[in-house]
């Protein structure tokens, strides 16, 4: 056949396939039929002929129906059992916290002059944030130093009159009434001057708090007020917030039979990883480690909050951010292993497809156990390096002929594309390149069944064109 009438005859089917004509299938059906009444009328000829089509059916359109509907070997793709250490996980939902959070208040009221940091920016402990008017700060201060100042002279004064009056006391020269009453001015004025001291640290004190620093380390927010505007301690938003987001606190709830092997790994010094994954439980966003647990089991749910730290160095993570939540609580050391889709379910219970040497599928009973990332461990008569199908299973029977096209996961697609297999890309590259883009533009199901229809009229033109 040549490529124009194989253009022709392929879009003769998508003309079919969107309803429209079909005389170029009314051969096909005729063909049928005819089968269908020679099948009858073997059946009706006798035992012995009835037994001899019924194995002949067996082994050969049997046979072909149970490998791939009709066409021949089924094509798969198939990986070999491992063993391997399966990460025994744990599933939730957490909201991630901040390690501490702050809302930097003013101390002191005054006019806000300037503001010594960019929204979003880590800052340090202790580091400078804004600048309220000092001026006034700083003339209480000097005011409380010049009363400190005249009290210590007065107090030097009076300490020199008592020493005068005791010399005299001990001449007779004052009276003794006159000696108490100098050493109770000299406590008085003690008493003044450590008053003054206080004064001058208060005002000192107050001073310093017209520069607002960071009280905690973090990542600092929108500013609640802007330069110009007079600040009070009181204000309830007040300058800027402060949240700790190195590290970050992950909160989430695990079941309560968890609880046994979590005390259990805190206890001994074991790391208890943990994931934080995206919404959709498909990227991982973050790595940490279980950092405590609460001290109570939540009796309505069943389960006890744990708290997990994350490092957060690339400043990836948001307080009160949802995310999904993987925590490996144990390890299964050196077990058998397939991909999660190999392992279907039956009226048996579940099993997997076995390729043995003969290219002929057989059935496995397993059992599955846990799943890490591309792998599930099982249990069952399986061995390490035995072939079982991970894609292509759709028509699959006990004993069916395939052919294996793919062992690698990335080339899976090709086990639900062409009955062909291994032989597509030589046929689609024998077709126009627009008919092989519209081939290429058709789901799974699609290509299937149109390279099992035309797979004789698609062998001819391969030969032709060799």
């Amino acid at each position: 056949m040549k490529n124009n009438d194989i253009s022709s005859f392929i879009a003769s089917h998508r003309e079919t396939q969107r309803g429209k004509t079909v005389i170029w299938v009314l051969p096909f059906v005729l063909v049928l039929a005819g089968s269908g009444i020679w099948w009858w009328k073997h059946k009706a000829g006798g035992a012995n002929g009835a037994e001899a089509s019924t194995a002949s059916q067996a082994g050969g359109g049997g046979g072909r129906r149970m490998g791939g509907g009709g066409q021949g070997p089924q094509p798969v793709s198939v990986m070999p059992v491992a063993r391997r250490d399966v990460h025994v996980q744990v599933s939730a939902v957490g909201t991630f916290t901040a390690s501490n959070t702050a809302v930097v208040h003013a101390q002191v009221s005054g006019v806000l002059q300037a503001l010594h940091f960019k929204e979003g920016r880590q800052v340090r402990a202790g580091q400078t944030l804004a600048q309220i008017d000092p001026r006034a700060f700083q003339a209480s201060l000097s005011q409380a130093e010049g009363t400190l100042a005249r009290d210590k002279a007065q107090l030097d004064n009076a300490r020199l009159d008592l020493e005068r009056y005791k010399g005299l006391l001990a001449k007779d020269a004052v009276p003794k009434q006159q000696l108490d009453t100098q050493e109770a001015l000299v406590r008085q004025l003690e008493g003044t001057v450590k008053t003054d001291q206080a004064s001058v640290e208060s005002a000192r004190l107050q001073l310093t708090y017209t520069r607002v620093l960071a009280p905690i380390p973090g990542r600092v927010g929108l500013k609640q007020v802007d330069v110009g505007n007079v600040v009070q301690p009181a204000d309830a938003n007040g300058i800027v917030s402060i949240t700790q987001t190195r590290p970050m606190a992950l909160i989430f709830a695990v079941p309560s039979n968890v609880l046994p092997k979590l005390t259990a790994g805190l206890k001994s010094g074991q790391a208890l990883n943990v994931q934080a994954l995206d919404r959709n439980s498909r990227e991982m966003l973050a790595q940490g480690r279980v950092d405590t647990i609460d001290n109570a089991i939540d009796t309505t749910t069943d389960t006890i909050k744990v708290k997990a730290l994350f490092p957060n160095t690339d400043d990836s993570l948001f307080p009160n951010q949802a995310v999904s939540v993987a925590l490996q609580v144990d390890t299964l050391h050196d077990a058998l292993a397939v991909p999660p889709a190999a392992v279907l379910r039956g009226t048996k219970g579940y099993y997997v497809y076995v390729v043995g040497k003969d290219s002929q599928v057989t059935t496995r009973v397993v059992k599955p156990g846990p799943v890490d990332g591309n792998w599930m461990a099982v249990e069952g008569e399986l061995h390490v390096g035995e072939r079982v199908v991970i894609d292509g299973v759709d028509r699959l029977r006990e004993g069916a002929k395939v052919e294996v096209i793919a062992a690698d996961p990335k080339q899976r697609a090709g086990a639900s594309a062409p009955a062909d297999g291994g032989q597509q890309r030589n046929r689609l590259a024998n077709l126009p390149p627009e008919v092989a883009e519209k081939i290429k533009a058709m789901s799974p199901d699609e290509r299937r069944a149109w390279f099992q229809q035309h797979r004789g009229e698609l062998n001819k033109a391969s030969g032709a064109a060799n």
